[in-house]
C-alpha cells in the first residue's frame, strides 16, 4: 500500500507546517508506515487558530440563519455516508478495530452524530420571563467563539463529529486536534466541511503531539475559547490546568473502570454475550469498557465456564477480514502498557482463566502486528489494581461478592464514574442498585445503548460536564438574557 501524506488544513486549504517536520503512523497489524503527517508548530496553530477567530468573527457563519446553517451540517453528514467504505477501511487500517465494526457502526454513527445536533439546533427554541407589565425578560443562545476539539485514538472519526456536530450546529469555529496515533479519517473532516458548503476557516484540523506540542499550544492559545477533550484523566488535568490561565470553558470525557454486576438471577443467555462485547469491543479500547466484572458468587461457576467459553471462541486477526472480532492493540506502547498489567495480575496472585498471550496463529502478513488474547482473571480482591486501573485492552477481571451491598461498596470503590452495568430479573433491585452506583451512565441488561438525547459523561474522574442532546448544545453556546421595558 502506498504511503499517504497527510497535511494541516488551515483555512479551507490543506498545506505543510511551517519547518515542514513530520512524524510517521503505522498499521498497527503489521507495523508498517502507512501515513507520513506534517506535525502543526506553535507558528502552525496560531495561524490556525487566527483563522478560526476571523472567521467566527468576520464571516457568514455565525450570523447566517440556524436553518441554512444546519443544512450544510446535515450536507457533511450526507457526505460521511457517501464515504462510508473509504472512510471505513481508513479507520480499520489506522486503529487496527474490524473493518465491519467500523463500517456497520462508527462511520454511520459519526454521520448520525452531524445530523442529530444540525436538527436538534433548528428545533432550539428560548424562553421569555415576564416581569408585571413593565418588562419582559428572553433569552438568545448563541456560539460561544473558538473550540477547541481534542480526541482520541480509539474511535477518532466518530468521537470527532460527536464534537464537532453541536460546535457547528451551535454557530462556533473549530480547531481541532485528533490523536497522533490516528490522523488519517479526522484529517479528511476539512475536505468533507468545504465540499459541504462551510465557509473557510470555520474547521481547521492540525496534528501532533500534546505536551510541548500542538496539543499545548492549542489549550494555551489566547484566541481559543472553549476546550473539549476526550482522553486519559491525567491528560485532561493538563489540558484543564493549561487552559485556566485564559478561563477557558472545559468539557471533559475521561477514563474509566466500569462496574458490570451480575446478580443470581441474571438471564445468562443474554449477560454472557452483551458482557463479552462490552469486555472486548474495539480490543478492550473503550473507556465504556466492561472490563470489572461482579458475579454473585453462587453463580461464580456457571459464569466462569461459560465466559470464558465465549472469549475463547472470538476471533483476533486481520481487521480487514469480516470474520475478525478483535484485531491489534493501536501500537507498540500501548501494547507494552497492557502486557505490562499481565505482569501486575500475576503479582497480585490473580487467577488466570484464559489468554494472557499473543495467539498462536497469525498469518504471516500481520505476524509482527500487537495483538493478544482475549484476557480473564479471577480475582477476589476488588482493590487488586488490575480491578482498579483503567488497562483500555483486552483483559477483564472477574470478581465475586455474595450480597447486594458487597456489590455496590466494590462498585463505588473507584477513583472512576464513567458508566456501569446491572444483570438482574428483580426491577426493584434494578431501579435500587442503579440509584446507588456512582456512574454517569447505567445500563440494565444491556451495553453500549445510547440515545443521543441522553446525557453522557462521568463521575468523579471520569469528566466534567455532560454530552449529548441539549448538554451538549449547553456548553458550545452562551445564554443571552435581554431585558425590554414595555412602558
Amino acid at each position: 500500500m502506498s504511503i499517504r501524506t497527510i497535511k494541516l488544513f488551515i483555512n479551507g486549504k490543506y498545506v505543510k507546517s511551517k519547518d515542514e517536520k513530520m512524524f510517521d503512523v503505522t498499521n498497527p497489524s503489521n507495523q508498517e508506515v502507512i501515513a507520513r503527517v506534517f506535525e502543526a508548530g506553535k507558528e502552525d496553530v496560531d495561524y490556525a487558530c487566527r483563522v478560526a477567530r476571523e472567521a467566527f468573527e468576520h464571516s457568514e457563519w455565525r450570523t447566517m440563519s440556524v436553518a441554512e446553517r444546519c443544512a450544510k451540517v446535515k450536507r457533511m453528514a450526507e457526505i460521511v455516508q457517501s464515504k462510508r467504505g473509504e472512510l471505513a477501511r481508513l479507520e480499520a487500517l489506522d486503529v487496527g478495530k474490524p473493518f465491519t465494526v467500523a463500517f456497520n457502526d462508527e462511520i454511520p454513527r459519526a454521520a448520525d452524530n452531524l445530523k442529530f445536533f444540525a436538527e436538534l439546533m433548528e428545533k432550539q427554541s428560548g424562553e421569555t420571563f415576564p416581569m408585571d407589565e413593565n418588562y419582559l425578560n428572553y433569552t438568545r443562545y448563541e456560539p460561544v467563539g473558538v473550540a477547541a476539539l481534542i480526541t482520541p485514538w480509539n474511535l477518532p472519526f466518530m468521537l470527532t463529529t460527536w464534537k464537532l456536530g453541536p460546535a457547528l450546529a451551535a454557530g462556533n469555529t473549530v480547531v481541532i486536534k485528533p490523536s497522533e496515533e490516528t490522523p488519517i479519517t479526522v484529517s479528511l473532516l476539512g475536505e468533507i466541511a468545504k465540499q459541504a458548503g462551510i465557509p473557510d476557516g470555520v474547521v481547521n484540523v492540525v496534528h501532533g503531539f500534546g505536551p510541548n506540542s500542538t496539543g499545548e499550544y492549542i489549550t494555551t492559545h489566547p484566541e481559543v475559547d472553549l476546550i473539549a477533550f476526550t482522553g486519559k484523566t491525567r491528560n485532561g488535568a493538563a489540558v484543564m490546568e493549561q487552559g485556566a490561565k485564559t478561563i477557558k470553558r472545559v468539557s471533559f470525557g475521561l477514563s474509566g473502570k466500569a462496574a458490570n454486576i451480575v446478580f443470581e438471577d441474571a438471564d445468562l443467555n443474554k449477560a454472557i454475550p452483551v458482557s463479552i462485547q462490552a469486555a472486548f469491543q474495539n480490543s478492550g479500547q473503550v473507556c465504556l469498557a466492561g472490563s470489572r466484572i461482579l458475579v454473585q458468587r453462587s453463580i461464580l461457576n456457571e459464569f466462569l465456564s461459560k465466559f470464558k467459553e465465549a472469549a475463547e471462541n472470538l476471533i483476533v486477526g486481520d481487521p480487514q477480514s469480516p470474520k475478525t472480532n478483535l484485531g491489534p492493540l493501536v501500537s507498540e506502547e500501548h501494547y507494552k502498557k497492557v502486557k505490562k498489567y499481565l505482569e501486575i495480575a500475576e503479582l497480585e496472585n490473580s487467577k488466570l482463566i484464559t489468554g494472557g498471550k499473543r495467539p498462536d496463529k497469525l498469518p504471516a502478513s500481520i505476524f509482527s502486528g500487537y495483538y493478544l488474547e482475549p484476557t480473564v482473571y479471577l480475582q477476589e480482591n476488588h482493590k487488586a489494581r488490575i480491578c482498579q486501573e483503567e488497562i483500555f485492552g483486552p483483559v477483564v477481571t472477574i470478581v465475586p461478592f455474595d450480597t447486594e451491598e458487597d456489590a455496590l461498596e466494590m462498585a463505588n470503590d473507584s477513583s472512576y464514574g464513567l458508566n456501569g452495568g446491572i444483570w438482574t430479573e428483580n426491577l426493584r433491585r434494578a431501579h435500587r442498585v442503579a440509584h446507588h452506583v456512582r456512574a454517569g451512565t447505567i445500563w440494565v441488561n444491556c451495553w453500549f445503548v445510547r440515545d443521543y438525547r441522553a446525557p453522557f459523561g462521568g463521575f468523579k474522574k471520569s469528566g466534567i460536564g455532560r454530552e449529548g442532546g441539549g448538554y451538549s448544545l449547553e456548553f458550545f453556546t452562551e445564554a443571552k438574557n435581554i431585558c425590554i421595558a414595555l412602558k
